[in-house]
This record gives C-alpha cells, sequence and structure tokens, in this order.
C-alpha cells in the first residue's frame, strides 16, 4: 500500500491568529488531513466563522487556546495545556500578524517620515516578537522532542516593496496615502528568522519554511482590488482556500527535505 506523504494523521498543530480568515482555512485544512489544532488568539469566537470550521470544534479537532503570543509566559502556559491535552506539538504555523489597512487612520497611512514611532512598535511586537517567541517555546519543544515542521506567514512584502502607485487613486482625492514600511519590515525579518532556525535545528528534526502570500480577497472596496488586481499576472486576489495546499505541502512529510526554504503563492507578482 502506498504510503500518503500528506497524510497528518495524529499529528498536533499550533495555528496561531487562527480565527482570521486564513487561520480558520488552514486550521480546517489541517484536521482534514488528520491532525488536530489548537488555535492561539486572543479570543475565543471569531467574528466570523465557516460551517466546516465550527463543526470541527464542536468535535474536539479544533481547540482555541486564549494567549497574548508578545508575552512569553503565556506562550509556555499554553504550550503546557496542548502538551497535557495532546501531546508536544508536531506543527507550528507563526500566522498571526497585523498591518495598517487602507481604512486605518491618517496617520498610519501618512509620509515615511512622519509615521508614528507607537504604530512601528505594535507592529513589531506581534509580527515579530510573537513569531521569535513562539519559535523559541514551541519550536524549542520540538527541538528537545526530535522533530516538527515550523511554517512562518511572510508575504510578498517581504519580498519586494509595496508599489505605492496602487494607492495613487487615494492621493488623487487630496489624501497624503502611502502603503506603510512596519509591515514589510517585519516581513522580511521573518524570512530571515526562517533560515537562521533552519540551520539553527537543521540536525534536530524540525524543519523551518517561509510561506509567502500575495493578496487574498476579503471583501475590500472595489477601487483598490481593481488597482491591486491589475499588477497581477493571473489576474486576481487569492482565495481564501488557495494557500491550503501550500500549508499541507510544508507541514506534511512530502516537504521532507525542504528547510530554510521561502514557498512563494503569489499569482505570479514577483515575476514582474
Amino acid at each position: 500500500m502506498t504510503r500518503d506523504i500528506f497524510s497528518l494523521q495524529d499529528r498536533v498543530a499550533v495555528v496561531t491568529g487562527g480565527l482570521g480568515l486564513l487561520g480558520q482555512q488552514f486550521s480546517v485544512s489541517l484536521v482534514e488531513r488528520g491532525a488536530r489544532v489548537s488555535i492561539i488568539d486572543l479570543q475565543r469566537r471569531p467574528a466570523r466563522s465557516t460551517p466546516d470550521f465550527e463543526q470541527h470544534c464542536a468535535d474536539g479537532n479544533i481547540t482555541v487556546d486564549i494567549a497574548d503570543i508578545t508575552k512569553r509566559d503565556e506562550i509556555e502556559k499554553t504550550l503546557d495545556l496542548i502538551t497535557s491535552r495532546w501531546h508536544v506539538p508536531d506543527i507550528l504555523i507563526n500566522n498571526a500578524a497585523i498591518d495598517s489597512p487602507p481604512n486605518a487612520p491618517a496617520e498610519e497611512n501618512g509620509p515615511f517620515e512622519s509615521y508614528p514611532e507607537n504604530s512601528l512598535d505594535r507592529i513589531i511586537d506581534v509580527n515579530l516578537k510573537g513569531t521569535f517567541l513562539c519559535c523559541q517555546v514551541i519550536g524549542g519543544a520540538m527541538a528537545r522532542r526530535g522533530k516538527g515542521s515550523i511554517i512562518n506567514i511572510a508575504s510578498i512584502y517581504g519580498m519586494v516593496s509595496p508599489n505605492q502607485d496602487i494607492y495613487e487613486y487615494k492621493r488623487k482625492s487630496g489624501r497624503d496615502w502611502y502603503k506603510p514600511a512596519a509591515y514589510a519590515v517585519t516581513k522580511s525579518a521573518i524570512l530571515n528568522l526562517t533560515r537562521y532556525l533552519a540551520t539553527y535545528w537543521a540536525k534536530k528534526g524540525v524543519r523551518v519554511n517561509t510561506l509567502s502570500p500575495a493578496g487574498v480577497f476579503n471583501e475590500q472596496d472595489e477601487e483598490f482590488l481593481k488597482e491591486y488586481q491589475k499588477r497581477i499576472p493571473i489576474g486576481r486576489m487569492a482565495k481564501p482556500d488557495e494557500l491550503n495546499g501550500a500549508i499541507i505541502f510544508l507541514a506534511s512529510d512530502a516537504s521532507s527535505y525542504m528547510t530554510g526554504a521561502n514557498l512563494v503563492v503569489d499569482g505570479g507578482w514577483t515575476s514582474w
């Protein structure tokens, strides 16, 4: 009988920020391949959810543990809960992140020269420090056990600069609007944190890779979508479920010889 190299049967996965749009998709897809999932988030319930997600929660295959990933002691306590409930995690998906969205206050999306320092601190704290601490605590437990797969979610904006021309339609209305630097800075740092840990834990059985997506459709305003999508060779943003295949690949034995890599799923954005 042929072994299913994409199977995650009886593996335990941790998904940070798992109540968000992509976090729910990742969690459901992991369960469908046989895993049990612990979501780490700041709240117990998502603002919106899918029937599949709700059913897996009701069945006990997805649990939600409330913790602040910027605080090491809270991650340690959560790891103890997960380990006592199941066992040391096999998979860690560092998905939690924040950004300055297009509808953020003016100072968040203004010129680089006046970008607020407290906004920079907040985004670095969650996107970079949170990922760093989860790798220290949960990845460290994996290394002691001798196996594991860590998937750090970055972005095309960790590889290339945001295209400020996309937001020209906002500047035409008189607003001095720019995609800020903080998100891109943190996602770029994630790429090299991945490389560092991939070499550091290579002989401990822990693989560490990055997934870098482009934009995902989430009911963005029509003018933004028009400007963004005309710069993607495929011609559209990703559907929320179109990253699931990459997640299963990186989490499973299908990628057993892959570590320190950056898997780009961007509709061709970075090909231009």
